[in-house]
């Protein structure tokens, strides 16, 4: 089968599958458009070409980082540890993971959002965050520590941080974490881990290829913290402006994404660069690739490339106005407490769209040999975001700081941890990190900021800290999922042992009857 048929094929397949995560959603916002929330034509409109370019885009980048993304990290992953030098190991992991970072379009919106620190000093601290903290996930990988004890140190050091930063800009340093690890940094430092753990010959190797994106998403928490620490953030205000659109023809509709395409074009540009570097730079010293594979690894770059300037164009386009108008109409109502519930079902189905989601499902499938089944990941991930978009709902109905749910909700974590099997912690950590993407940013975050303005709540207390929310509560989910694994799998050995026994006292019966 020639490349081209083939990638065809599984781009119809990728298609499907987008359609399934993306319609549900549709769903809702048309069932909510037509029943309780009359919406505007040009933002209905807007969603509706959103959503096709969410699908098409999600299609095509998922069908790029399978081809392009994931190999490229894995080979590179295995060649800087194959120098078996951990000062050239600890060199590399800063740049990729600093380097990335900087690049990443969502960590660029919210640095947009604060007034009075420039973006470029966010963006490093960010950057540096990062890089720290992919150092010391790629050393716990060569020397096999335990994923726990290193989340438990870092968590504290988070929460104690948390006692000496200004109120306000908690909830920027938490979602910070989120949106790092977007659906550029996400497939290519994933598939990182599991290139250096494959120079690993004990059998605890592919599971420690996990939790890379767990520490990759505590640094730049700890980063922007201590920021706020050191910078006069006394009178900073995060600036969250409400979405209007005034659009009055299906021309002027056009013009608004054509004019925002461009901007996106040269986002993933960017983004993309240093990955593309990267590999050329091992490739040319290091790896040494045949030419079908080089030219494999190409065609899957295009298809990451276009994916991902489709998808952010329509999400941050179509969707954001539609979030916005949405939370804002919920919270005029006089039963505004309905927006929990919306939002939970909201949240259920919508991490299914977010593009690193389908990444993770894959990498656990092929590490795990098909042991944890992709839909039980999905589900737990579902119903984990599900509460999490309903938790900050009540947040903003009832008034309630973000560390009040945070705290709790991040202790849970650190003591499931002990008793989940630590694959399930590492994938649950990880989980976190993938499922605050850019669909996140684009629905959600506007969702709350709409409500946050209808119902009177400071924007910056209280729209803040959903990124935050969605990253935390899968770390409890599929932990848990990881408990009903364990006691299935107990109970299933223990009625396997006792047919043993059983057959084996049948046995002796039937010998001593037969002497």
């Amino acid at each position: 089968m020639s490349l081209k048929f083939k990638n065809k094929t599984v781009l119809m397949q990728k298609f499907k599958e987008s359609l399934a995560s993306v319609l549900p959603i549709a769903g809702i916002v048309f069932i909510l458009c037509f029943t309780i929330l009359p919406v505007p034509v040009d933002i209905l409109m807007a969603f509706v070409i959103g959503t096709v370019m969410v699908i098409l885009g999600m299609s095509m980048f998922t069908l790029g980082t399978d081809i392009s993304m994931t190999p490229v990290g894995e080979y590179v992953g295995s060649a800087v540890t194959k120098s078996r030098r951990l000062w050239f190991i600890a060199f590399i992991s800063f740049l990729v993971g600093a380097v990335i970072t900087i690049a990443e379009p969502d960590l660029t919106v919210l640095a947009q959002q604060v007034n009075g620190i420039d973006n470029f000093i966010i963006i490093g601290a960010v950057s540096v965050g990062v890089g720290v903290f992919l150092v010391l996930a790629m050393l716990r990988i060569l020397f096999g520590m335990r994923l726990s004890y290193i989340l438990i140190l870092t968590y504290a050091i988070v929460f104690i941080l948390a006692l000496f930063v200004p109120g306000e800009f908690l909830p920027v340093a938490f979602d910070s974490g989120g949106v790092t690890t977007g659906p550029m940094t996400v497939p290519f430092i994933m598939a990182l881990g599991v290139g250096v753990a494959s120079i690993r010959a004990d059998k605890n190797a592919e599971n420690d290829s996990f939790g890379l994106v767990a520490l990759c998403s505590a640094g730049p928490i700890i980063a922007v913290m201590i920021l706020g620490m050191t910078a006069n953030v006394e009178n900073t205000k995060t600036a969250v402006t409400q979405l209007v659109l005034n659009i009055e023809s299906s021309k002027e509709l056009w013009q608004m994404f054509s004019h925002e395409l461009p901007e996106y074009i040269k986002e993933v540009s960017v983004a993309l660069l240093p990955i593309m570097i990267f590999f050329l730079v091992f490739q040319i010293f290091k790896i040494k690739l045949k030419k079908d594979n080089l030219i494999r690894i190409g065609v899957g770059f295009v298809y990451t490339y276009v994916g991902l300037v489709i998808f952010l164009c329509g999400a941050n386009v179509g969707f954001m106005p539609m979030g916005n108008f949405i939370g804002a109409k919920l919270g005029e109502l006089s039963y505004n407490w309905i927006i929990i519930p919306i939002g939970m079902i909201i949240g259920y189905f919508i991490v299914a769209a977010e593009p690193a989601v389908h990444v993770l499902n894959k990498q656990v499938h092929e590490i795990t040999s098909g042991a944890i089944a992709p839909k039980a990941l999905s589900a737990s991930l579902s119903v984990g975001v599900s509460v999490s978009v309903g938790l900050a709902m009540l947040r903003i109905v009832c008034g309630i700081p973000v560390m009040y749910m945070l705290l709790p909700g991040y202790l849970l974590a650190i003591i499931l941890s002990f008793i989940t099997p630590p694959i399930f912690t590492a994938i649950a950590f990880d989980s976190g990190g993938v499922a605050s993407g850019p669909m996140t940013a684009t629905f959600l975050l506007p969702l709350a900021t709409g409500a946050c303005g209808a119902i009177g709540r400071d924007m910056a207390s209280y729209a803040f800290g959903v990124v935050a929310m969605v990253a935390m509560t899968p770390l409890i989910t599929i932990q848990v999922l990881g408990l009903i694994y364990t006691l299935k799998n107990r109970a299933l050995e223990k009625r396997k042992s006792e047919l043993y026994e059983l057959c084996s006292d049948t046995s002796i019966i039937e010998m001593e009857e037969e002497f």
